[in-house]
């Protein structure tokens, strides 16, 4: 009887504790949803507040004054996130699933090669030179995709989930008649759905949140990302606002401008569709971390 006592006991601290991480998740997204939707002038007298006290859409009015350009921006980062998430995924199981079969002779050092790459880099000279001058991908959506199609990391984590198969099956199927294309395709590629979701959900937030990418490479305004786009109109805004070459009537124009609830506006934007999309994979991450977690 006192066993199950101090078992209860035991799990309500444990839904306590949680309680109490997840309110600590929550409660900055709420401040920076309140924030967004709170007026310059109150922030600056009151500071921030769960509630607003004087309720304004001045930040939100400001950056969605033009809306086709905003739009535009959505369009090339959901066009290159999807893209790239797909052809990321295919790239990354192909090349974790070699080194993660026990019969290839060579699965050691091409996982060694892998890994040691997450050691050094070749630089971000010879990245830009690669990319621009040899790859010819300077202004094409190609440049904002490429970069981040495969990751040591995501491939290291796809073969610890990937040792878990047993080695058995894929010899019955062999002995069925199949061939490694259709093993790959019809028997591993099921089995790792959890794997093949989380990373999916690591690969998607890397495409999704990338400027730095599309600052170097993208000078037309056709090809620029949500992320890029969001940075160019708050830099621009306090250029005219705080620039003494500014004209007197742009500097007048822009002296009071909201920046710290155009900040928080931004956020919501830019994060908004990501945070509305994790819960649908919610049920693979955590199964797709625990048993596609790194062996020693």
């Amino acid at each position: 009887m006192s066993n199950a006592k101090s078992m209860q006991q035991s799990n309500w601290f444990i839904n306590a504790f949680f309680l109490i991480v997840s309110a600590l998740i929550v409660l900055p997204f709420l401040l920076v949803i309140a924030v967004s939707i709170t007026s310059e002038n109150s922030l600056v007298q009151n500071g921030y507040r769960f509630i607003p006290s004087e309720f304004s859409l001045e930040a939100f009015r400001i950056v969605l004054k033009q809306p086709t350009i905003m739009l535009r921006g959505y369009g090339v980062t959901i066009a290159i996130t999807v893209i790239g998430t797909v052809i990321a995924l295919l790239l990354t199981a192909l090349t974790a699933y070699p080194i993660s079969r026990r019969d290839f002779r060579y699965n050691r050092p091409l996982t060694f090669y892998v890994f040691f790459t997450m050691l050094f880099s070749g630089g971000l000279i010879p990245f830009y030179i690669l990319m621009t001058q040899y790859l010819h991908l300077k202004n094409t959506l190609g440049a904002l995709i490429i970069p981040l199609l495969l990751s040591p990391y995501n491939i290291l984590i796809m073969k610890g989930f990937l040792d878990k198969i047993s080695l058995e099956i894929i010899e019955s199927a062999k002995v069925d008649g199949s061939s490694e294309t259709r093993i790959f395709i019809q028997i591993i590629l099921p089995l790792s759905t959890p794997a093949l979701a989380t990373l999916g959900l690591f690969i998607s937030f890397a495409y999704w949140n990338d400027w730095f990418t599309s600052l170097l490479f993208i000078d037309n305004d056709k090809f620029v990302p949500l992320q890029l786009l969001l940075v160019r109109i708050l830099s621009q805004i306090e250029f005219l606002a705080n620039s003494p070459l500014a004209e007197a009537a742009s500097k007048l124009q822009f002296a009071n401008f909201p920046t710290l609830s155009v900040r928080m506006a931004m956020a919501i934007l830019a994060g908004g569709p990501m945070l509305v999309i994790f819960p649908f994979f919610q049920k693979f991450f955590v199964k797709g971390i625990t048993v596609g977690s790194l062996k020693g």
